[in-house]
């Protein structure tokens, strides 16, 4: 990376900022998390080439960091491990935490603690919900910002009542419909999602990767019905609702994976 930012390298390499390289850090970052899935099939190979490309990033961001003078890949890395230590008491100190959730539930404290001992400057809150970056995905940040609020007791106590609140959101939906308030079929739209979310949080599901396993799943479903649609020699427009439909629980009883249920 160093050659390539030098002079006689890459004129693109040379350009480039960390803000016109940041939607590129996004990217591969999406693209990592979706190689997790091909791992999980049997395919670590994706994983590991979206890995490197993830790595990548990180190193020309910190290669423009030793330019400017900001940091350099050493900085970065003694900084990801001082952050380690500090957060791991119990394999690097002398506490004693047992299971995953009380690691968990002491994790606040454990930052508190490394801001004090690193004297880290901490921006001004105004809500315990600043922590969560806007810039999420949207059933990312939902998820967060629902933990947030269950952690200071924001939160229902029974999985039952959040299916109430489910039905609630769509009668509410189902009334915008019937009045055609296109903002307000909106808004109960964004409701639904967020209760669902909450749901998947009480479930110890995190939303982002059950639903892109499910639109893995809808990819290879209707990938069975354009291939079998070609074995016709017919066209989506040659067919008939039905008869993609029962193509589609053909491809619901097909088994594409060990790990897929129909």
């Amino acid at each position: 990376m160093t050659r390539l930012r030098a002079p006689g390298g890459c004129p693109w390499d040379r350009e480039q900022t960390y803000e016109s390289l940041a939607p590129y850090l996004l990217e591969e970052a999406f693209e990592s998390f979706d190689a997790i899935q091909d791992a999980a099939d049997g395919k670590p190979e994706n994983l590991r080439e979206e890995l490197g490309d993830l790595l990548l990033q990180i190193i020309f961001h910190a290669q423009i960091g030793e330019e400017l003078g900001d940091f350099t890949i050493e900085d970065v890395c003694a900084g990801i491990t001082e952050k380690m230590i500090l957060r791991h008491p119990h394999v690097f100190g002398d506490q004693k935490f047992d299971t995953a959730t009380d690691v968990l539930n002491n994790w606040d404290e454990l930052k508190k603690a490394e801001r004090e001992i690193t004297k880290k400057e901490e921006k001004p809150k105004d809500s315990i919900l600043d922590d969560v970056p806007v810039a999420f995905p949207a059933l990312i940040e939902a998820n967060k910002l629902t933990k947030k609020a269950a952690k200071v007791g924001f939160d229902w106590e029974h999985t039952e009542q959040i299916f109430d609140k489910l039905s609630e959101e769509i009668s509410e939906l189902k009334a915008g419909i019937l009045r055609n308030e296109s903002g307000n079929i909106e808004e109960e739209i964004g409701d639904l999602l967020f209760v669902v979310v909450n749901l998947a949080r009480k479930l110890n599901v995190e939303p982002e990767t059950a639903l892109k396993k499910t639109n893995r799943k809808f990819r290879r479903r209707f990938n069975f019905i354009e291939e079998k649609l070609k074995g016709l020699e017919k066209s989506f427009e040659e067919s008939s609702l039905e008869e993609m439909d029962a193509l589609w629980n053909k491809a619901k009883k097909y088994n594409f994976n060990s790990t897929e249920k129909s």
